[in-house]
């Protein structure tokens, strides 16, 4: 009879996991409503360029909704393997930057139909990954079991240089792109001034430069740009400079946020936090090992 009640109870365990996870799954749907919304509505956009991206041939576009549809699990991924919550606002910026990035910068070519969508996006990005790294180090500056805090100049001064080093890390990733795979993802820019050491005929350290060019020739065959082309360098500079500005901007404003510990709404609505389960887990093993500590004592105490 032992053997039969274990028996049930391993054949019901994977039902109850089901169960438990389509109930934590419907809690996380209720909690954040208007992100799921969005979700949905941006996937079944995806979907349906992703199926007219076949049907096409064109198996590029195609890669770019793989992509994006991946991408879309990343804050859920985040939480379920990591404990960290995004608030719903987050959530949905993230989102439609994804979409904005890949499905129409990529796809419908928004970065070049519009000049400054790149500039746009790199600047939301900026602040983005600022928020993210404030929430990520707040959480361990409040986490009782982490034996250091840093005051509210220095996590600012974190999350800013955490923002710069993804920004940098996406430059080298497009500089790379640009140089093995032969892409552009560094947009050239059409400039009328050099001025270049490289030009200077007796070798010195002196630039030469080269005002109003209008024309530029490649093997005898004229460029059409009316210009001179940087090869990505001003467009590089230009995204690390507004991505410097999103996280300063962020930096500041969070600053001021933990110096009032959490009375400003603005950012509590962009800043990851710990999830309640992750949170009940750490106080749980903090309570335990304080038992576990105690129990220690008294025993000693009797023997």
């Amino acid at each position: 009879m032992k053997h039969k009640r274990q028996d049930n109870k391993e054949t019901n365990r994977p039902r109850d996991r089901f169960k438990w996870k389509l109930r934590g799954l419907t809690d996380i749907i209720k909690k954040h409503k208007a992100s799921f919304i969005v979700y949905l509505v941006l996937r079944t956009l995806v979907i349906i360029a992703l199926v007219i991206s076949l049907l096409r041939g064109n198996y590029e576009n195609a890669f770019f909704c793989v992509l994006s549809l991946v991408l879309f699990l990343a804050p859920a991924f985040i939480t379920a393997n990591f404990g960290i919550e995004f608030p719903s606002a987050m959530e949905i910026i993230v989102l439609l930057f994804i979409f904005a990035a890949e499905i129409l910068g990529e796809m419908q070519c928004y970065y070049i139909r519009f000049a400054h969508w790149d500039t746009m996006l790199h600047t939301v990005n900026g602040f983005l990954c600022a928020a993210c790294g404030f929430g990520l180090v707040d959480i361990l500056n409040r986490n009782p079991r982490i034996k250091f805090k840093l005051s509210p100049a220095f996590l600012a001064m974190v999350a800013f240089c955490f923002s710069m080093t993804i920004g940098v890390m996406w430059e080298f990733f497009e500089y790379s792109c640009d140089m093995f795979l032969h892409t552009d993802t560094q947009k050239d820019t059409v400039i009328h001034m050099i001025s270049s050491v490289a030009l200077n005929p007796s070798g010195e350290n002196s630039p030469v430069i080269i005002n109003d060019i209008s024309n530029v020739t490649v093997n005898g065959e004229s460029l059409g740009v009316e210009g001179y082309i940087d090869i990505g360098l001003i467009d590089t500079m230009k995204d690390l400079f507004v991505n410097f500005i999103g996280a300063l901007v962020f930096s500041f404003i969070g600053y001021f946020y933990v110096k009032s510990r959490g009375k400003g709404k603005f950012v509590k609505n962009l800043v990851p936090t710990l999830a309640e389960s992750a949170a009940t887990n750490d106080i749980a093993t903090e309570f335990d090992a304080e038992s576990e500590e105690a129990w220690r004592v008294e025993l000693s105490d009797i023997y």
